[in-house]
This record gives C-alpha cells, sequence and structure tokens, in this order.
C-alpha cells in the first residue's frame, strides 16, 4: 500500500495545487526568465527501412564506454521488430563520433532464442535490453528480460513467469552467456523485470534500479531496488515498498534518475496517465503523482514508457501524450515530447516542452501510415550533447519503419557526464 501523506507532503501537495491555480509557480517564472538549457533539436536516421527492404530495428538503447584510444564510444542495444512483441536476437553496434556513423549490427550470441526444457517448440527469447557502463569494474551490464515464442509469434496462450536476464561485455569486447537476476519473493511469481528501465550505478559500484512485478493476475507494483554487482554476476541487496495502481496491469516499465540529491522514479500506468514519485534513497520512493503540467493541466498517457533526460542543471522527461495531431494513433505514440521536471511540485513545466522527434505522416486521418515512436531510450553523450534514440515501426503496415536519433544540443555543459566523455 502507498503510504499516507504526512503533514510535510500534505502542505506540500496543497501549496502546490494553489501554484497550479495561479498559474505563477516559481518554476514557471524560473523558466520564462532564464535562457532555457535546451538549445537545439535535430532528427537523424541512422539505419533505414521504410520501405521494408531491409530490418526494422526497434529497442536501440545505448550507453557511452571508454573507447580503445580513449576517446567515447556510443554502444548501442538493438533487435528487429516483426510484429508485436515480436522480437528478433538482440544486436549491438557502436559509433566512434558521438552517433553520426555506425558499424554494421553484430548479433550477441547469448541473447538469441533457446529450447524451453519440457516445452516443446516453445523458445526463451529476450528483449527491452538496456546496456549501461560499470566503471568500478571496466564491464557494461546490458540487462532485458525474457520473453517465450512459438513458431513466429509472442505466446500468450504458454507464456511462462517472466524475469530478467543479463549478460556483461568485458574490456576487450567479449559478451558473457545468459544469466539470470534472481529473486525468491513471491510476490514475482508470474513477473518482475526491469524491462527498459533506466538505472544508476553508486559510487561503491552498487546498481540501483526499479522492479515492476507481480504475482497471479493480479496488477503489478513497482518498486526500488538496490543489487550488487561484481563486473560478473548481479544480485539484489534489497527492494523497497511498493507502489500501487490497481488499474488493468497496474504500474510497469518505471525508470529512475538521480537529481538534487534525490531519486526520481517515472511510471507507465494503464488508467490514462504517467506516474512519477520521489525519494531520499533510491529505495523508499513517496508522494505518487500524476504527471501534469505546471499550470495543472492533467497530461493524457496512454500505456506508454517514459525515459528522463537528465542535465546537471536540470531534469527532464521525455514521453508521449495526447494531442490533436495524433489523436487517432495507437496509444499516441508519435511524436515524442520534452519538457523540463519542477522537481519539487513532480511536474511538467510547459513552457519548456517541445518536440524531441516529430510525428511523420497524418495521425488524425491516415494514421495506419504513421510510425510509432513508443519504445525509446535517452544517452548523454557529451557536455554538450545528449539524445534521444528510436526505432519506429508501423503495426498496420508490415512493421516498416527507421532507426531514429534526436540530438539535444545544450546552452550549458552538463557537468554529470563522466570524464571519458568530456574528452
Amino acid at each position: 500500500m502507498t503510504p499516507p501523506l504526512n503533514r510535510r507532503d500534505f502542505l506540500h501537495t496543497s501549496l502546490c495545487s494553489l501554484a497550479a491555480a495561479s498559474a505563477a509557480g516559481t518554476a514557471s517564472l524560473q523558466a520564462a526568465e532564464s535562457k532555457p538549457l535546451i538549445g537545439s533539436i535535430s532528427k537523424e536516421t541512422l539505419f533505414r527501412n521504410r520501405d521494408g527492404a531491409g530490418v526494422t530495428w526497434f529497442h536501440p538503447r545505448g550507453c557511452m564506454v571508454p573507447g580503445a584510444e580513449g576517446n567515447a564510444t556510443f554502444l548501442l542495444n538493438l533487435q528487429e521488430i516483426g510484429g508485436s512483441d515480436y522480437f528478433g536476437q538482440v544486436h549491438w553496434t557502436e559509433s566512434t563520433d558521438r552517433g553520426k556513423t555506425w558499424k554494421e549490427p553484430a548479433p550477441i550470441a547469448a541473447l538469441g532464442r533457446d529450447p524451453v526444457k519440457e516445452h516443446p517448440g516453445l523458445k526463451a527469447g529476450v528483449c527491452d535490453v538496456t546496456p549501461q557502463y560499470h566503471p568500478q569494474t571496466g564491464t557494461v551490464l546490458a540487462l532485458g528480460h525474457v520473453v517465450f515464442y512459438r513458431g513466429p509469434r509472442f505466446a500468450r496462450g504458454d507464456q511462462l513467469a517472466r524475469y530478467p536476464v543479463y549478460v556483461t561485455r568485458d574490456k576487450d569486447g567479449q559478451w558473457s552467456e545468459r544469466k539470470i537476476l534472481q529473486w525468491d519473493d513471491p510476490r514475482g511469481a508470474e513477473i518482475y523485470t526491469n524491462n527498459c528501465g533506466q538505472r544508476l550505478v553508486m559510487p561503491d559500484g552498487d546498481i540501483l534500479m526499479s522492479f515492476t512485478f507481480g504475482a497471479g493476475k493480479q496488477p503489478r507494483m513497482v518498486a526500488g531496488v538496490r543489487c550488487a554487482f561484481d563486473g560478473t554476476t548481479l544480485k539484489i541487496r534489497e527492494v523497497g515498498p511498493p507502489l500501487e495502481n490497481k488499474v488493468g496491469r497496474g504500474l510497469l516499465e518505471p525508470s529512475i534518475a538521480r537529481f538534487d540529491n534525490q531519486y526520481f522514479m517515472t511510471i507507465r500506468a494503464e488508467d490514462g496517465h504517467g506516474y512519477v514519485a520521489v525519494s531520499p534513497d533510491g529505495l523508499n520512493y513517496q508522494r505518487k503523482t500524476a504527471w501534469a503540467f505546471d499550470d495543472g493541466t492533467p497530461i493524457g498517457m496512454s500505456t506508454t514508457q517514459q525515459h528522463w533526460l537528465t542535465h546537471s542543471d536540470g531534469l527532464f522527461l521525455v514521453y508521449t501524450r495526447k494531442d490533436e495531431t495524433n489523436k487517432n494513433i495507437i496509444r499516441w505514440r508519435s511524436p515524442l515530447w520534452v519538457a523540463q521536471v519542477d522537481p519539487e511540485k513532480l511536474c511538467l513545466i510547459r513552457d519548456t516542452e517541445r518536440v524531441a522527434l516529430p510525428l511523420v505522416g497524418d495521425g488524425v486521418d491516415d494514421p495506419n501510415n504513421v510510425a510509432l515512436m513508443g519504445n525509446f531510450d535517452v544517452t548523454n553523450i557529451s557536455p554538450d550533447e545528449s539524445c534521444v534514440t528510436v526505432g519506429e515501426w508501423m503495426p498496420r503496415n508490415k512493421a516498416k519503419g527507421d532507426l531514429l536519433l534526436g540530438r539535444i544540443e545544450w546552452n550549458l555543459p552538463n557537468r554529470s557526464v563522466p570524464d571519458f566523455v568530456k574528452t
């Protein structure tokens, strides 16, 4: 159960409501009076498949790693999409010029499909993989979760319990075998996962993340999770108290970020909203709040993930939402928007909102020919640039689409990037 509001939180919530009603919140004034942190956003195409002649790459999620000659390398995991929740083997590619040019994607041997014992014809694949560099060991942790397929489709009739799986990449670029992040808590008997989630590496080398989890067909909960990682093995140390929402499947695909000595979780839900919560330690989250603008306007979101864009001087959210231009697009999954977060009021500053990657086509009269962009990632690639990566796909047009990058240029250097990224 979500803990009740204490007096401080009650007063905080009340003050936030008053500020929204007056449309004169402090964050709004600061945003209007200061130079915006985001200078420009440009769209780039990394791999093309709008014509359907090649591969539709999906789930492009990346991290920066030290390069062989001291320069930062942009490492990206990605996989083919052939239909709804139907993905191919996980691949990797890399760029040595901050995402301008890329190597041909190569498969990760351990992240293909394995036969499932005692289930003839069923195979265990992997999806939703997010890589992260671990500076304490010089390795990359690529964490996703298992998914079961029967023939050329998602196995809906015998989808077994789902759990996180991972591989590691050593300093020589070699990928490990597939491993399972074990959790024996009965609350995760049906599913527990950090799929598509943003994580944090702590100063002592621990990994801070979040789970969505559930038993049986009950609505899922989310919670903060702290894990130990030695460069080879990932083990759960502690799981915090859960947040709940009993609508639909519950709370899904949480991602976390750290800003101004606090931890923030953004959460997909199935009640027409997305949610945000805050924690002093990354385990104990409170003040679960539906995303809204600072003028009090609710933000309509349709069961789609959101992700954090972090800067040393501001916290941002990348998301999808309902708009007059996309009202007939599935789950309003185009365009992608970005806006700055008010970390005290847990809302978005409306005057800072802009398009991160635009809608292409007609989302009202011809939505079937608009590519969806609901599965994306955010990477800080230098002090001056960050990016949003997304794989387009058109579910009613042979799953065609391009792999895109939205390049964000900052007006002020991002001091939170690792030293090796600054070179």
